[in-house]
């Protein structure tokens, strides 16, 4: 599993003065060590102190460098650095391109529905709409198959079924195109296009 380490986390430590934690135990006494601990707090009131569970997320430690290994020889404090990871699996489904040279094969003569985007690297609604047809390709697995087809390295292609705009998302059902959205469009759109050509 692939780690990525994002930016580096401070985490700010309580003031001086900060209430114990084994506080007084009376429900009023509690209630008033509570908003002791929020007003001592650095992050306010609502974190108090504690920062949210991550699930996917660890603290490392960065390797030590050579300046780090001299200072800690010549009896200097060492400060070592942590970064917060992320370990969290990638979660987006890839969805397979289709190109001039496969085109015949896996869209005109599938026995399913096709939905094909026609998209291109250079375009930011269609990587928005991407984890959609991705989504929507595991949902509706054996019943409709999803491609991306590169309108740059395709032209031929984008010309002959007339894109002026991407993304757009087209369904092809034996060989003929049956229906078309054009535009980063919301997941309930995409299903409502989807459903009227799927055989349950």
């Amino acid at each position: 599993m692939a780690t990525t380490v994002l930016d580096s986390l401070t985490v700010p430590r309580p003031r001086r003065g900060f209430p114990p934690a084994s506080a007084p135990r009376g429900a009023a006494q509690a209630a008033a060590a509570a908003a002791a601990a929020a007003a001592f707090s650095p992050l306010g009131r609502r974190g108090a102190g504690i920062l949210p569970e991550f699930k996917g997320l660890r603290i490392a430690a960065h390797p030590l460098n050579a300046a780090a290994s001299t200072n800690r020889a010549s009896g200097s404090r060492v400060v070592r650095r942590r970064a917060v990871v992320c370990e969290a699996q990638e979660t987006t489904i890839q969805v397979p391109d289709v190109t001039k040279t496969t085109w015949q094969s896996l869209v005109m003569e599938c026995d399913i529905p096709v939905l094909v985007e026609f998209w291109a690297s250079w375009c930011g609604p269609c990587r928005m709409i991407d984890p959609v047809i991705g989504k929507l390709s595991k949902a509706y697995e054996g019943k409709l198959k999803c491609y991306k087809l590169n309108t740059d390295e395709n032209p031929d292609i984008a010309t002959q079924y007339g894109i002026r705009s991407i993304p757009t998302m087209m369904i092809f059902q034996n060989g003929e195109k049956k229906d078309a959205v054009i535009g980063a469009v919301p997941e309930s759109t995409l299903i409502m296009c989807i459903e009227k050509f799927i055989v349950r």
